[in-house]
């Protein structure tokens, strides 16, 4: 796989068992990429290893006065040269190629999971850990899959340059090569407290990108109340916390550099006093002095690649272990689905509850429990939270649709729907039927007053439809957010719409005009609304009760005001003190209907 071939036609299944079997997983994937970086890798680092025995074989064609074998050396020197700089282009080359695609698989998964899991992300997951898989974390997992076939290279010359020590000079090639393993080994005691403390400092640093996301997405709010300096502070506090964390683990990885550097000149002092006195005593001569010394100072090169892959390793394990935690989550449903036909339609009915939305037809939901009502509009939409227990429409379950087709057929709009940002016409470019136009949508969603704020607002475009929104619509306010989303809704035209408390933000005569439009637009398809509002609920259809869980009444919003106690308490925010008023006082009149029957009888 090559940079101008992602993205993936299909990134694969990946092993989410642990962080490490995920790394084992892409390292694999990229079979092909690693072998072509372990073959430059090892050419370079070869062909730089190889220049002291070059220099070793110059001095002592000098000494010797051999013209000879001095332009042998020189030819030599050459092709080593040739081949550094050769192997380094390519190894840098396949290693940027590796690094890449490693990340690009990563984010590729982590966005078909997205898609998958929809709004359920979000409530298993924080918001700040999966900004930080995302970003951060892929990075650190690439730079790691890269690096072990670079590290893997240099261990190999490391082994190759011993062997060849031993065998040119055993002398000093015994010493080098006890030396060595000592030297790259020297760090593994060092390596578990370093990896705790980096662990720490990525859980500090989560833990203040999703308070600081919070706090972004609350800005509003926290105006509003006089909170911006305390969040300010408990963000200036986390911040410190991550500086201090960094600090620490900076230290340890500073401890890791300096024994890598201390231990090979300790190794390079030792050759050298051990090569002088066999070089005094003529038992090797000084080109093969000057070899060994030459080929333990290059082989410092290599080496550094030991510290590199510790360094990846540790860094990347724990971003490993949240993708994979991210990546092994799965819908309560099976996401492929096993029918094939084509939509079905007819009516929505939901067995946890016993809902039933009958096909074409307005119903209105009310919840007591803010929570229930946002339970029960997940499930409408094809979230099973129990196998087996899945929304019916027109009697097939739809977690037996493949997804594309569950989501064509039914949409939900959540509670706090997001608004990307863009131009308005790019907002409302969404997957759609053709239908219904986007000036009848907005119509129908009371947006009049939005598109003039968005031309006003607009310093290149008097067309409303081309002015942008900003990040999460932050610069609308609550209400006209609300509606925008409402007319991105009713675009799509879906078979079944489900709106959880699509009102909750705007004034009751925007409300009410709203009810009427959307009873108008939506005539002749399915739509759920879970409200408590009275004026949505006096315009459908059908409206139905639930309590813990359960339809407990069906009727029509009058009806259920006059002869439902619950009913009425949740719609007219009676108290529990008047909630028991007003059924002892249903309680009185019944038995004084009960006495009226028994005198007349």
């Amino acid at each position: 796989m090559q940079i101008q071939d992602l993205p993936y036609p299909d990134p694969g299944v990946p092993d989410t068992r642990s962080g490490p079997r995920f790394l084992w997983w892409l390292w694999r994937n990229q079979l092909g990429g690693q072998l072509k970086s372990l073959a430059w890798g090892v050419l370079h680092f070869v062909s730089v290893s190889a220049l002291p025995f070059c220099v070793g074989l110059a001095v002592q064609a000098v000494i010797d006065r051999s013209g000879t074998r001095l332009a042998l050396t020189g030819g030599l020197m050459l092709l080593c040269g040739t081949g550094i700089a050769v192997g380094d282009t390519f190894l840098h080359r396949t290693a940027v190629t590796n690094w890449i695609t490693a990340a690009a698989r990563v984010q590729q998964l982590l966005a078909r999971k997205a898609a998958a899991l929809g709004s359920a992300l979000t409530r298993r997951v924080a918001a700040g850990e999966v900004v930080a898989v995302s970003t951060g974390d892929v990075e650190k997992i690439g730079w790691f899959v890269e690096a072990v076939s670079r590290f893997t290279a240099a261990a190999l010359t490391v082994l190759i340059v011993c062997v060849g020590l031993v065998v040119y000079q055993p002398a000093l090639g015994v010493i080098v090569a006890v030396g060595l393993p000592v030297v790259a080994l020297a760090v593994l005691p060092l390596l578990p407290r370093a990896t705790r403390r980096a662990d720490e400092q990525r859980a500090k640093a989560g833990r203040a990108t999703e308070l600081a996301s919070d706090t972004v997405a609350g800005l509003r709010v926290l105006r509003g109340i006089g909170g911006e300096e305390l969040f300010l502070e408990r963000y200036r506090r986390a911040s410190q916390e991550v500086r201090h964390a960094a600090v620490r683990s900076a230290r340890m990885w500073s401890l890791i550099s300096a024994v890598q550097v201390l231990l090979p000149g300790l190794l390079l002092i030792a050759v050298v006093w051990h090569g002088t006195h066999l070089a005094r005593q003529g038992r090797i001569t000084v080109g093969e002095l000057v070899t060994v010394y030459s080929a333990v100072m290059i082989l410092n090169y290599p080496l550094r690649h030991f510290e590199e892959i510790a360094m990846a390793y540790s860094f990347s394990r724990p971003s490993a272990k949240r993708a994979a935690r991210v990546l092994s989550m799965e819908r309560a449903t099976a996401t492929a689905g096993t029918r094939r036909a084509g939509l079905p339609d007819g009516d929505l009915y939901d067995p946890t509850t016993g809902l039933l939305a009958p096909a074409g037809r307005l119903t209105a939901v009310v919840c007591g429990d803010p929570d229930a009502a946002g339970r029960l509009a997940e499930r409408l939409g094809g979230h099973a939270t129990e196998p087996g227990r899945s929304v019916l429409l027109g009697g097939v379950p739809l977690d037996e649709l493949p997804l594309d087709l569950a989501r064509t057929a039914v949409l939900v709009q959540d509670k706090d729907p997001v608004l990307l940002s863009g131009t308005l016409r790019e907002l409302l470019d969404v997957p759609a039927s053709g239908a219904v136009r986007a000036a009848d949508a907005l119509r129908a969603a009371q947006c009049e007053d939005v598109l003039d704020t968005l031309a006003q607002g607009s310093l290149d475009t008097a067309d409303p439809m081309d002015a942008r929104i900003t990040e999460r619509g932050r610069s609308l306010s609550g209400g006209q957010r609300q509606r925008l989303a409402l007319a991105r809704s009713l675009i799509t035209d879906p078979e079944v719409l489900v709106l959880d408390e699509p009102t909750s933000a705007v004034d009751s005569h925007t409300e009410a005009r709203i009810a009427d439009g959307l009873r108008r637009l939506r005539s002749d398809r399915t739509t759920v609304v879970l409200t408590s509002s009275p004026l949505l609920l006096d315009r459908a259809d059908r409206v139905a009760l639930v309590h813990e869980d359960q339809v407990v009444a069906v009727g029509v919003h009058r009806e259920l005001v006059d002869s439902e106690p619950r009913y009425r308490a949740v719609v007219t925010r009676e108290t529990d003190e008047e909630l028991a008023a007003a059924e002892e006082d249903v309680l009185l009149e019944a038995l004084q209907e009960l006495e009226e029957i028994e005198e007349s009888a």
